[in-house]
């Protein structure tokens, strides 16, 4: 079972090179530019070799996996501004390269690649019962590794679409952390102040019926989505590939949110590429203790916000290999 290969990737995690990001940092240390003047942008290119495995880390074949998927929750709760047939018109227009996701990728340089793991097939309600079967958590999983087994890249964008999803990350929140689920409850996509109301009761109703589970994962499946669960696996498959990793907004650092909790390294392969809207997110980030390369108040989902941090993962890698350091520019002294 996929589930199976989970849990033992969890417990037998990749490493990066710690050999390379020592000697990229030696190497940013002395570079031809005032002592930490692009610090953290420096701590990017940083990780980059290590999980890229090389001195010379660079961005040269970006991809975006955007995973698709229906909600329960939105069928039955009304926990959104738009009807859920909009999940099926996204990943048409993310297949025909005519999303905001795809505008962004072909600035960037980047392939996308739509997975449908459950579009027009919604999840259970998790007001009441399981978001997922065993079987049907498995699949998901699996498609999410699977996909990124697929993929050729050095660089990887993880998004989403699925109407009514940021209660199911509400929701994943506030079982895993804690807090009332109002603390992890936001607008969404815009939802007015009576569909606010069903999507925080949805929350309440989800958080109240697990609150004996204490296996993360395990939560996933019962509050979580298709989409989710594909994310959590192409996370994983991404660190044994080492593969380095974007995550976007709000879901998708819910769906990294329970590999987290089980294994506080799980993260290590990934940068988050900006901090959402959602007050949620910045709550989320602060927990898994990840900086996030930009804050423009975005707040559409896709990959989108990671994609557009893209070119600035290429610019901090360009901005150690590529500009000479002190030595090499001026000679021995």
């Amino acid at each position: 079972m996929t589930i199976t290969w989970l849990r033992t990737s969890l417990s037998t995690l990749t490493k990066p090179d710690f050999s390379a990001q020592k000697l990229v940092q030696e190497r940013a240390d002395t570079i031809l530019r005032p002592a930490g003047a692009l610090r953290e942008l420096d701590d990017v290119a940083v990780w980059m070799s290590g999980w890229q495995q090389t001195t010379s880390p660079c961005v040269s074949r970006p991809a975006a996996l955007v995973f698709a998927a229906d909600h329960g929750v939105a069928v039955t709760g009304g926990v959104s501004a738009y009807p859920t047939d909009v999940t099926a018109a996204m990943l048409k227009a993310y297949q025909s390269g005519k999303s905001t996701l795809s505008a962004f990728a072909k600035i960037a340089g980047a392939s996308v690649h739509a997975v449908d793991v459950g579009v027009g097939r919604p999840t259970n309600d998790i007001q009441v019962e399981a978001a997922m079967s065993p079987q049907q958590f498995d699949e998901a999983i699996s498609a999410g590794r699977k996909a990124v087994d697929d993929l050729d890249a050095d660089l990887l964008v993880i998004g989403e679409m699925g109407i009514g999803n940021t209660t199911i990350a509400a929701a994943i929140a506030a079982a895993l952390l804690g807090e009332k689920p109002s603390a992890w409850v936001g607008r969404g996509t815009g939802v007015d102040d009576d569909g606010y109301t069903r999507k925080l009761t949805a929350v309440e109703k989800a958080v109240a019926r697990v609150t004996h589970i204490i296996d993360p994962l395990e939560i996933l499946r019962q509050v979580g989505g298709a989409e989710l669960a594909a994310m959590s696996g192409a996370i994983i498959a991404a660190r044994m590939r080492h593969l380095p990793v974007l995550i976007d907004g709000y879901v998708v650092t819910a769906a990294a949110l329970p590999l987290f909790q089980v294994d506080k390294s799980a993260l290590d392969h990934c940068w988050v590429g900006h901090c959402s809207a959602e007050p949620g997110h910045r709550k989320v980030l602060k927990h898994l203790q990840k900086p996030h390369l930009l804050d423009l108040n975005m707040r559409l989902g896709e990959g989108s916000g990671a994609m557009a941090a893209v070119p600035l993962v290429a610019m901090a890698c360009a901005g150690v290999v590529d500009v000479p350091t002190f030595g090499e520019w001026f000679g021995p002294q």
